[in-house]
């Protein structure tokens, strides 16, 4: 069983436990380090935890303001979510296209609003994105 996977154990069994992970914090822990946090600063977490308060890495609390203070992207239309759909399942711009009675150049409007939209640079990225939004299945 991973770490992720006894948290998450834990947490349905034993609500009151408090944990305090290195890794993830998705699955229910108190706090959140990173790896490489100095042995002062893993201390003070595991004492704050303890004491039923959250813990942030403050690396990690900083990502998460920056995160946070990103205006938020507007939701993709359903046209976008198809676009999407078919760029996941591999096909290129010229079969997109096709496959929506639409031009390329139109395929590529719509590419670049996604990006915008989820803050993505590529269609690797944008796909992955979509996977860890719910977008995609």
């Amino acid at each position: 069983m991973d770490g992720v996977t006894a948290i998450t154990a834990l947490r349905h069994s034993h609500p009151h436990i408090k944990t305090l992970v290195l890794l993830a914090i998705e699955a229910g822990a108190t706090g959140y380090l990173l790896k490489d946090a100095p042995t002062d600063e893993l201390l003070r977490a595991v004492r704050a935890a303890a004491a039923g308060e959250p813990v942030l890495s403050p690396s990690v609390a900083g990502r998460l303001m920056g995160q946070v203070r990103r205006p938020v992207k507007a939701a993709l239309t359903d046209r976008e979510l198809h676009v999407l759909a078919l760029v996941a399942d591999g096909a290129s711009n010229g079969q997109a296209a096709a496959e929506l009675f639409i031009s390329e150049a139109g395929i590529k409007t719509h590419l670049l609003h996604i990006y915008d939209k989820l803050g993505v640079r590529d269609r690797a990225a944008a796909v992955g994105e979509g996977y860890r939004r719910g977008f995609l299945r």
